[in-house]
């Protein structure tokens, strides 16, 4: 179902009927508002008439120009206006990647609304930078607000940050200054997020910096960070390989797993086949050198608690923690019986 009132091949045919043959072949072409919705560059149209590009240029921009002082496309606010109101209820600028797709579904007819958007005097195109993919606006001073607010919201991002949606949302709204009320909700945040270059949202819809491995997955590794983050607890690399399959539908095998978990430093092996993330804490190491770095971090502990911090930190069995305090040549008893270094 489209979101439009009127019918953009009736409306193009008759803002461009005036045109002569070859000035309309030159717009049909080069927006694609031909049956195969084909876009052509300035060189293919060139070779078809024997002329170079450059002369292409000036016959396109000469026929746009005529379409603009037509009294067909004079007549026709109603259609610049609907559209200028689709853009209005999106925050006043959005990604033309979110516009047209929402306007209608076939390639063909999103060429005809993207050629209204450069003949519209309402309309601005943002040209795509390192911050932004290609926009569109109705408001400058919308946009200037919009920008700002998305260059601080991701100077505010640490590189291994992932935050939940509704989150991401209400930070980047509060880097907003004086917004509109009418704006300042999720659907319009959205959509003004995914301008953005520089922040994205991985499979599992949390957002970070475009860059990172947590969002822009590339392979076994960083689908393994995400599943084990979602369990919140260490897994066996069977385990996480099943999750990954079930997660994101890749069918990983145990092997490539394993071999992926012991490459990267993001994870930690805590016991036999056992892997936690670093970042919660868990260290490496045998469960004497374990044991040595709490008592360490501690000074003098008792039994129960070297037990306690050692399970913390590692997937020991007790007797091992406990074969491995008794090692005279590492560990001994205090006067007031707590463990000290030997």
């Amino acid at each position: 179902m489209s979101t439009i009132s009127f019918k953009p091949k009736q409306f193009t045919k008759k803002i461009t009927s005036h045109l002569q043959d070859r000035a309309s072949d030159v717009i049909m072409n080069r927006f694609g508002l031909t049956t195969d919705a084909e876009k052509k560059t300035l060189e293919e149209i060139g070779k078809k008439y024997g002329i170079t590009r450059e002369r292409v240029r000036q016959i396109e921009d000469a026929a746009l120009t005529s379409i603009k002082k037509s009294e067909a496309y004079k007549s026709e606010h109603a259609v610049f206006d609907e559209l200028k109101q689709i853009i209005n209820s999106f925050g006043s600028i959005v990604a033309e990647h979110d516009l047209l797709p929402h306007i209608a579904k076939d390639q063909a007819t999103q060429n005809h609304i993207h050629f209204y958007l450069v003949l519209g005097d309402a309309f601005k195109r943002h040209r795509e930078d390192d911050h932004f993919h290609v926009r569109w606006s109705v408001d400058d001073t919308m946009v200037e607000k919009v920008h700002d607010g998305l260059k601080k919201l991701y100077t505010s991002l640490k590189d291994e940050d992932l935050i939940p949606e509704t989150e991401m949302i209400k930070k980047f709204l509060d880097n907003l200054k004086d917004v509109a009320e009418q704006y300042r909700n999720e659907e319009v945040a959205r959509r003004w997020l995914s301008m953005s270059k520089r922040v994205a949202k991985n499979p599992l819809g949390e957002w970070g910096k475009a860059t990172s491995p947590n969002v822009r997955t590339r392979g076994v590794k960083d689908y393994a960070f995400l599943v084990m983050r979602k369990h919140g607890s260490p897994m066996h690399f069977k385990e996480v390989a099943d999750a990954i399959t079930h997660t994101f539908g890749k069918k990983t095998h145990y092997a490539t797993c394993h071999n992926e978990l012991i490459k990267d430093s993001r994870f930690v092996l805590v016991g036999r086949g056992m892997y936690a993330l670093a970042e919660w804490g868990y260290k490496t190491g045998i469960a004497r050198e374990v044991i040595r770095d709490i008592i360490k971090k501690e000074g003098p502990i008792s039994k129960e608690d070297v037990v306690e911090k050692v399970m913390k930190e590692r997937y020991f069995k007790k007797n091992t923690i406990l074969v491995n305090l008794q090692n005279p040549k590492y560990f001994k008893k205090n006067k007031s019986g707590l463990y000290v270094l030997a």
